[in-house]
């Protein structure tokens, strides 16, 4: 189970939900430190049931001093003397040499191994060199990496953790959204790989009793679905933006992948949570930088119109922070 959706639940209704997950067996949530109040949610709904999941966190974290606060802070959220999966979140090339280097993180996720304050090391990524490098990097047990049939190159990436005996947790499964009218295929595409975690986020109860039920009675693909999920990936091809961060960087200085997924986190995020965002925020100023060079477009691996959706993008968060405003 991922845990963004659920900043979005009536809080007298998390242990609910979180409750109506482990009662069906789920194991395994997933969340991060900058999740907005998702750590403090999910500590309360595992409240009294600790022992029956295992709990994945992320710090941002680049340097050991930031990780150990960021490492208490989400002990704290939690309730917990231990994390079970602590990852570096969002990782980059140049982020691994920071986080390996002198006074780098993972000297930081090496104590709290030690300390029994963690029990497994693991990364995010949204780049697939990123992600192979730190597959094949021995340091980690995990790796996180969006995953789904609209993004089916990932492939390659679970055939080598499987290789190098790295678990891989598919995020995005229903691709930030887009393929919420098509759960029961995405969740069936990633079920056919043995070595694959998803961790789909629910709001409500009856979206992991949906998906659960999926899980214990798996159906094949049929030829028809194949047909439909290409058809599905075929219209989203010029259009989404996967966040690997090829367009970087832009020589202006424009946020590009925070551009492009305004859309995604509007839907993703409570209102408040997103216009107090500084993510949010940056990216919108950064915009103001873009001189339609097109570098981007040329650096893009899949070849997004990205002029275009920048413009797009912002004329979207225009209108609905005018909306906002308006209320």
């Amino acid at each position: 189970m991922g845990g963004i959706p659920i900043t979005r639940t009536p809080l007298e209704d998390v242990p609910k939900v979180v409750g109506r997950a482990l009662d069906l067996g789920v194991n395994l949530i997933d969340t991060a430190v900058g999740y907005s109040t998702s750590e403090e949610r999910i500590g309360i709904g595992v409240a009294g049931r600790r022992d029956e999941v295992f709990l994945a966190t992320k710090t941002p974290a680049r340097d050991a001093r930031t990780a150990r606060d960021h490492l208490e802070i989400s002990l704290k959220r939690f309730g917990t003397d231990h994390i079970d999966i602590w990852q570096f979140h969002g990782v980059s090339s140049e982020d691994w040499k920071k986080i390996l280097g002198p006074g780098g993180a993972m000297e930081a996720a090496k104590e709290a191994l030690r300390a029994g304050k963690v029990g497994h090391i693991g990364a995010s990524s949204h780049n697939f060199e990123a992600a192979e490098m730190l597959i094949a990097s021995g340091a980690i047990e995990t790796i996180q990496f969006p995953f789904n049939f609209v993004t089916p190159e990932a492939e390659r990436l679970v055939k080598l953790a499987e290789e190098h005996d790295v678990g891989f947790i598919a995020m995005k499964p229903f691709a930030g959204r887009v393929l919420t009218d098509n759960v029961g295929l995405a969740i069936r595409y990633l079920l056919q790989f043995d070595n694959v975690i998803p961790i789909p986020g629910v709001e409500k109860a009856e979206e992991i009793e949906e998906i659960v039920g999926l899980a214990e009675a798996p159906k094949p693909i049929t030829k028809a679905e194949r047909k439909l999920m290409a058809e599905i990936k075929e219209g989203l091809g010029s259009q989404y933006c996967r966040q690997c961060e090829y367009c970087l960087p832009c020589p202006q200085g424009v946020f590009i992948p925070g551009i492009l997924y305004l859309k995604r986190l509007y839907e993703l995020w409570p209102q408040e949570r997103f216009f107090s965002w500084k993510y949010v925020s940056d990216s919108v100023a950064s915009a103001e930088g873009c001189v339609k060079c097109g570098a981007c477009e040329e650096r893009c691996l899949f070849r997004l119109p990205i002029r275009e959706m920048i413009d797009e993008n912002i004329e979207f968060y225009n209108g609905v922070a005018k909306g906002r405003a308006e209320q």
